[in-house]
């Protein structure tokens, strides 16, 4: 805390003569070692407290300036120490301005009312009328908003989880707003009840309105020109640039939107990009990209996305108003001029080819090709299995994450195998066996829900899932091997055996946290019944199911297991466990194998029509080399191959490590 005192008799005469003025000069106090040097042209009303101004602050570009204020109208503020105002158009009024914060060439700065500076307000997220009105604030998460939105049929969940963020806003009312230390302003136009945290970089924003920026010193927010953003909340490490349009939206973590990008009442977690397009009611999880002009997200769920050029979506089915939506599980695509009929859902991994009018679901069966063909819609089960860009999308997600701030509100998972993709694969290889025992061997077309499945296509997917599934399994078990290092086959039997029951059952995928669906709805009844009636707690649930993932697969993985040498792990022999880790090393080279020749698709001579465009083939060949490189030298190829020897030694290591027991 600052002691300040009043403005003595000389100070405030050479005030006036450095052109300040005001009403009542006994409203404005000041440190005891303030110096009045530095502050010309200024015009004070109500309370205002002045900080140290004496050393230089640097701008960008490494340009030094003297701390002070000019040309500017203060009201009711309090200025902290080595703070640089010059030319404010109106003024900046009711805020608490921390040090060594910048603000130049700016219209007006204000609080004009107590507002919650964004916390509170409801965004109409998949339903445009409303249906599923998600409340923001500061730190909201991923799975705590997938729990509001999709489970509105427990009455009690939304209203409690509201009343604790009621009670959170509660906390940051004010009449004044805040400005954090070492912010710079500059260039910008209107600010009206907004808080903005240390170290954010605003610059020619035309209009920010109720809302909160929430940088901070490790992971800065930064705004750009031209900027309009309206009942917002900006985590930290976010950038909004180039006239983007933000309304009634929540940006998470490392967000990049910019580009003439719009979206309104919209929901982005950690990690999204979003340029030149439209987001209108979207549930955006985590890594959700949409980079296109002509691209529109709309009434959706979406993570792990990637949405093509021209991608489209219809929430108005019928007569009744824009009341449908759709999801699209994680690691999905669109391809360019994709649309998508809602309501629909759309299975983990999927690649979006053409137009679909039917209302599709195929959430059992994951990694697979929706294909349009003659206005029908066309599957291929598990075919993304063996594509290399599957293999790449799982590699870069956790490379590309941008966020470095100590609390990252999002937990996330990343892996492409896990209890939620597994047991769909295992539901998928399933019905695919049970088309065929039903409509026959011969069969050459297929009838699936309201898709077409061609006969090669069943009989590749029920391959590629039960490589799939096998190397799941093998990974689970052989990781579990590797952590207890038995000596002996009592050992091993007793490190096989499960801790605690967490894992049982269905899991499922809270927008990027993956979760036993069991220990959720444990936390929901405790929400229900008030036994949990804070966020932090709620929030300090997520991370511990987070943490603790790997002890809950190995439950589930170790029930599986159980199915398929059928008999209990504690009872399984030497030989049980060293046949599936031979199956799971074939499994695991065989996938890999496939992605390798996927992968070679990308040097054949038709891809590298354009190159060379002056010369003969030769030419041709060697510009694609200069440009692309060559296939036993590229980086995913050479991936793939480490890969194969890495998992084939592991193999061979594991099955010395239990022979000798």
């Amino acid at each position: 805390m600052k002691n300040y005192r009043n403005l003595t008799r000389d100070e405030i005469e050479k005030l006036e003569k450095q052109g300040c003025k005001s009403e009542n000069w006994g409203q404005v106090s000041v440190i005891h070692e303030f110096v009045s040097d530095t502050i010309s042209n200024v015009t004070f009303s109500g309370n205002v407290r002045l900080g140290r101004l004496t050393d230089q602050v640097e701008f960008a570009g490494g340009i030094r300036k003297k701390s002070g204020i000019s040309q500017a109208y203060l009201h009711n503020c309090t200025i902290g120490d080595q703070v640089y105002i010059n030319n404010v158009r109106n003024y900046i009024a009711n805020y608490a301005i921390s040090d060594h914060v910048i603000i130049e060439n700016v219209d007006m700065i204000l609080v004009e009312k107590e507002t919650t500076f964004g916390n509170g307000i409801k965004i109409d997220v998949l339903d445009e009328t409303g249906g599923r009105k998600l409340m923001i604030y500061d730190r909201l998460s991923a799975p705590l908003a997938y729990m509001m939105t999709f489970y509105r049929h427990r009455d009690c969940l939304p209203e409690g989880v509201e009343a604790m963020i009621e009670n959170y806003t509660q906390t940051v009312k004010s009449e004044t707003g805040y400005i954090g230390s070492f912010t710079r302003i500059m260039n910008c136009s209107q600010i009206i009840n907004t808080r903005i945290g240390s170290n954010a970089v605003i610059e020619g924003v035309s209009r920010l309105c109720e809302g909160s920026v929430n940088s901070n010193d490790i992971d800065p927010v930064k705004i750009g020109y031209n900027v309009v953003a309206e009942k917002f909340i900006i985590s930290s490490g976010a950038e909004i640039s180039d006239h983007a349009v933000i309304s009634n939206c929540f940006i998470g973590q490392g967000c990049l939107l910019g580009k003439h990008y719009s979206a309104i009442h919209s929901a982005f977690f950690a990690n999204c990009q979003g340029f030149n397009g439209e987001a209108c009611s979207i549930f955006a999880g985590p890594f959700t990209v949409t980079h296109h002009k002509s691209t529109l997200l709309i009434a959706g769920m979406f993570s792990f996305a990637n949405a093509g050029s021209g991608s489209n979506q219809s929430n108005h089915m019928y007569k009744l108003g824009p009341i449908h939506h759709g999801i699209v599980e994680r690691g999905s695509k669109t391809t360019s001029d994709s649309y998508l009929l809602w309501p629909a859902k759309i299975g983990p991994f999927t690649l979006v080819m053409g137009r679909h009018y039917k209302n599709t679901d195929t959430s059992n069966m994951p990694f697979s090709y929706l294909i349009e063909n003659k206005d029908e819609s066309w599957l291929a089960p598990g075919i993304n299995l063996r594509s290399i860009g599957t293999i790449r999308d799982a590699m870069k997600w956790p490379r590309r994450d941008k966020r470095k701030d100590k609390e990252l509100l999002d937990p996330i998972n990343f892996n492409l195998l896990s209890p939620y993709t597994i047991q769909r694969m295992i539901n998928g290889k399933e019905i695919l066996e049970r088309l065929r025992n039903i409509s026959g061997q011969t069969t050459e077309t297929y009838t699936w829900e309201t898709t077409f499945i061609t006969r090669s296509s069943l009989l590749r997917g029920i391959e590629l899932y039960e490589m799939g599934i096998i190397k799941f399994l093998g990974n689970s078990l052989i990781s579990r091997i590797t952590k207890m290092n038995p000596r002996t086959l009592d050992d091993l039997r007793l490190g096989l055996k499960t801790s605690s029951s967490c894992g049982k059952g269905e899991w499922i995928d809270l927008s990027g946290l993956i979760a036993p669906k069991a220990e959720i709805d444990k936390l929901i009844h405790n929400i229900e019944n008030g036994v949990v009636n804070n966020l932090d707690e709620i929030e300090a649930f997520f991370k511990e199911i987070h943490q603790n993932y790997y002890e809950c697969e190995w439950t589930w993985a170790s029930e599986l297991l159980k199915n398929y040498i059928q008999k209990p792990l504690e009872e399984a022999t030497i030989d049980d466990l060293t046949r599936l880790i031979t199956e799971w090393k074939e499994a695991v080279v065989g996938l890999d194998k496939l992605l390798y020749e996927d992968a070679r698709k990308e040097f054949r001579l038709c891809a590298m029509t354009g190159f060379g465009p002056d010369g003969d083939e030769q030419v041709k060949e060697l510009d694609f080399m200069k440009v692309r490189g060559t296939f036993e030298k590229n980086t995913f190829v050479n991936e793939i191959l480490e890969h194969i020897r890495k998992k084939s030694d592991l193999s061979e290591k594991t099955i010395a490590l239990l022979k000798s027991l």
